[in-house]
């Protein structure tokens, strides 16, 4: 193998179901429904079935689908809904969307993930300020794990609040083989192509517990529809999920489980190739991971970054700014103590090449290159 590695191979499993893909494409095109088809629903079903789901909602995004719980449970102006600062912007720029108020929580340096203890003192400290309502927990499955979903939503249930699993980065991640929605009143979903469960353009999805806030979400989803079409029970938006992204989401569904398979196994290679010389990640007991990326820990970011380049071998830093250090975010709250960990690890994380078609010569490359960086 010559040239640059790939980050993340989408060649080698669009070779693998290439002719289901089209197979399927085909049938939307041949039906003609574009909107809404039959595909949309069936793969509601089908998120259902894997997850263990009561309700499934496919929409225009993983954005969108982070929206739509907090649309449904009236969150606004004067409310509180905690996230982590170390996650992608949609996470919290959902919230100032609808005149609430981002509070951001620290992490746990061993996952990356959202630290319930921090997350309770801030909420403690929301209460005693009595500014704001505390309303909402957003969690995120950060790189493809499951968060601390059981002291979560033991915190949640103290003190009133709903509890979002946003797992754009993590859906089909489990702990003691559950997956987030068994603790969450909700869980999204980013369908983005470079997601472990990606489509072909934009998609996302919701997966709830409550008949309720499934329906009100489905009513906002399509512009507030109510019980007859033209009928508006309330303000909405337009986020549907279109039917040629069903149909190959379907398609990629039926080999999900084998691709969560093979990114656990390159996972472990990559810990017996280079373990002995950099931090690689820890998973929260009980946990499985999706590895929407494969994240290190390096004291020389540039040079690491620079080594790797040099021998053909890319690198990401997902991320490197926390989202509470970023102009348009600095003016909400911040836990008591600030957020030591989030701040430490922003400025060390590096991801190395992840998927779930990762091995032999390709990933022999990636493991010489970084002990040939580290050493």
């Amino acid at each position: 193998m010559s040239g640059m590695v790939p980050f993340i191979d989408l060649e080698a499993q669009r070779a693998r179901i290439q002719a289901e893909i089209e197979t399927a494409v085909a049938s939307v095109l041949r039906d003609g429904r574009y909107i809404l088809g039959p595909q949309v629903q069936e793969l509601e079903g089908q998120l259902k079935e894997f997850s263990g789901a009561p309700e499934a909602l496919a929409c225009a995004n993983g954005t969108d689908a982070l929206m739509l719980p907090l649309l449904a449970w009236g969150i606004g102006q004067g409310d509180a809904v905690f996230v982590p600062s170390f996650t992608f912007a949609s996470t919290a720029e959902v919230v100032p969307w609808l005149q609430a108020s981002p509070v951001f929580v620290d992490i746990e340096p061993s996952t990356y993930n959202m630290d319930p203890d921090h997350l309770e003192s801030a909420i403690e400290a929301t209460l005693a300020e009595g500014r704001l309502r505390p309303a909402v927990i957003i969690a995120v499955d950060l790189f493809g794990q499951p968060a601390n979903y059981p002291r979560l939503a033991a915190i949640a249930e103290k003190y009133g609040l709903r509890l979002i699993s946003d797992s754009a980065q993590g859906f089909g991640c489990t702990l003691d083989d559950k997956h987030p929605v068994h603790w969450a009143d909700a869980v999204t979903i980013s369908f983005y192509p470079a997601k472990p469960l990606g489509c072909y353009g934009d998609g996302g999805a919701v997966l709830a517990k409550a008949k309720e806030d499934y329906t009100l979400m489905k009513s906002f989803h399509v512009h507030g529809e109510g019980a007859e079409r033209y009928e508006y029970a309330r303000i909405g938006m337009n986020s549907r999920l279109d039917t040629i992204q069903a149909a190959i989401l379907l398609e990629k569904l039926k080999i999900f489980s084998d691709e969560i398979e093979a990114r656990n196994i390159a996972a472990l290679r990559y810990a017996d190739g280079f373990g002995d010389l950099v931090k690689t990640p820890q998973i929260i007991d009980g946990g499985r991971s999706v590895w929407a990326q494969y994240t290190i820990e390096v004291d020389d970011r540039d040079g690491f970054r620079k080594s790797l380049a040099d021998q053909g071998v890319p690198t990401a830093v997902y991320y490197p700014i926390p989202l509470h250090k970023q102009a348009p975010y600095a003016v909400y709250p911040v836990g008591p103590q600030g957020l030591n960990a989030t701040e430490n690890a922003a400025g060390r994380v590096v991801s190395l090449p992840m998927d779930g078609y990762l091995g032999g010569e390709r990933q022999q490359r990636v493991i010489d290159a970084v002990r040939n960086a580290l050493s």
